[in-house]
């Protein structure tokens, strides 16, 4: 018997608990998944999932958005989307930084901002995990910024007039 199989299983000891799995396409959402995942949420455990950027497996914006509405359909949060660490034999399934940013770039504006993870390189050296994102801001000073949408429009955005005043 499984801890959500048994009958005690929303008492508060089993609160603390957070799962994250790593779900890479969305062909792993099969049925017995849905159901684990469904008895793990449905007792009140958060479940969210990371997903490793694979060459040639979920390298496209089109797998990678299936995948992230899918997660979110069985109530599962997308939490990282991470570049392929650098491991010893596994060169082949690493992916160019730009393929990660353009699928982040794809997915804005195209799913629910709780579908979308954080893109994320873990750094050699113990460096730790740093956040890679698609450039934005293109300016930003006291009076404005020039800022980029989703579809490449640009677009300038006032800053408050207190800090253009305290600027001058």
């Amino acid at each position: 018997m499984t801890m959500i199989d048994h009958p005690d299983h929303r008492k508060a000891e089993y609160w603390r608990i957070l799962m994250r799995h790593c779900i890479e396409t969305p062909d792993e959402i099969t049925d017995p998944a849905k159901s684990a995942v469904g008895k793990l949420v449905d007792s009140g455990i958060p479940v969210g999932n990371q997903t490793v950027l694979l060459r040639g497996i979920n390298d496209d914006a089109r797998t990678i958005e299936c995948l992230m509405r899918r997660l979110l359909m069985i109530r599962v949060k997308s939490y990282y989307l991470h570049q392929a660490d650098l491991t010893l034999g596994t060169e082949h399934f690493r992916t160019p930084l730009q393929t990660g940013i353009r699928i982040m770039e794809t997915l804005r504006g195209r799913v629910s901002g709780m579908a979308i993870p954080t893109f994320v390189v873990d750094l050699p050296g113990g460096g730790g995990k740093v956040p890679v994102l698609p450039e934005y801001v293109l300016k930003c000073d006291e009076g404005e910024a020039i800022l980029r949408n989703f579809e490449g429009k640009t677009f300038r955005y006032p800053q408050p007039q207190a800090v253009q005043q305290a600027a001058a």
